[in-house]
């Protein structure tokens, strides 16, 4: 356990050191951030609408009780901003994003494609690590934040249905409990979130072990791991900002 702390920690310092170092592969970024952001696109937004709608629809029926239903906009958008919008994009994005980077980096060390970059003088660290951890780290704090508004707007067709609100009034009652600190957590969570995902999948790809097993290893490493830890940094970052507010 010890020697994979020390591994993991020696692989994230060398993120930093060669993240500032050039040559400084834009391109590639952008290429990342397409494959992360715009491919994820689709699922991202009919989970974002179900959730949105599944939470407010299993919550009216506890507010109809007692006589509270002029609450759910705001139960609504408190739960989606704080927490649901950032972890379900995290999960989301760990399970599609996390096991392809660890597939494909897998595969590439396996077919010592790797060890061909390394011979012919580039840089396989800069190019196929920072490059996605990059990507991901800037990709997942906005979807985070379009999950957030679509899971609004499933939430908003719920209530519209069954009480007949404008969308002006809900939205005006959905943020007006949100502070600037909840928009600030939601973000910091997301940029956290993304980093885990992108530097856990190009660890276990990076250095998958040989064979075509080996890829598969990688992948569902990738996944677990970075689920798992998902939800660690969600308990510590929410208790952080639990503190400022």
């Amino acid at each position: 356990m010890f020697i994979t702390l020390y591994k993991v920690s020696k692989f994230i310092a060398r993120f930093f050191k060669e993240l500032f170092m050039p040559p400084y592969e834009f391109k590639e970024v952008i290429k990342q951030c397409y494959d992360v952001g715009v491919r994820s696109f689709t699922l991202i937004t009919v989970t974002g609408f179900i959730v949105g709608w599944i939470f407010t629809k299993q919550s009216r029926p506890s507010l109809v009780t007692i006589g509270a239903t002029s609450w759910l906009p705001s139960l609504v958008s408190i739960a989606i901003l704080r927490a649901l919008a950032s972890l379900v994009t995290a999960l989301i994005a760990a399970g599609k994003v996390g096991s392809s980077i660890g597939a494909e980096l897998g595969s590439m060390r396996v077919t010592e494609q790797i060890d061909a970059m390394e011979v012919s003088g580039t840089k396989p660290f800069k190019y196929l690590v920072c490059t996605r951890v990059i990507a991901t780290s800037i990709t997942v704090p906005l979807l985070a934040t379009y999950t957030a508004f679509i899971a609004l707007l499933g939430g908003y067709l719920n209530v519209a249905q069954n009480e007949g609100i404008s969308f002006t009034t809900f939205m005006q009652n959905a943020f007006d409990p949100i502070t600037f600190i909840d928009f600030w957590a939601t973000l910091t969570k997301s940029l956290v979130f993304g980093f885990t995902i992108g530097i856990v999948g190009c660890y276990q790809g990076y250095n998958a072990l040989r064979g075509t097993e080996g890829v598969g290893k990688a992948a569902n490493g990738a996944v677990v791991t970075a689920m798992f830890l998902v939800f660690i940094e969600e308990v510590i970052v929410v208790q952080i900002f639990g503190w400022l507010r």
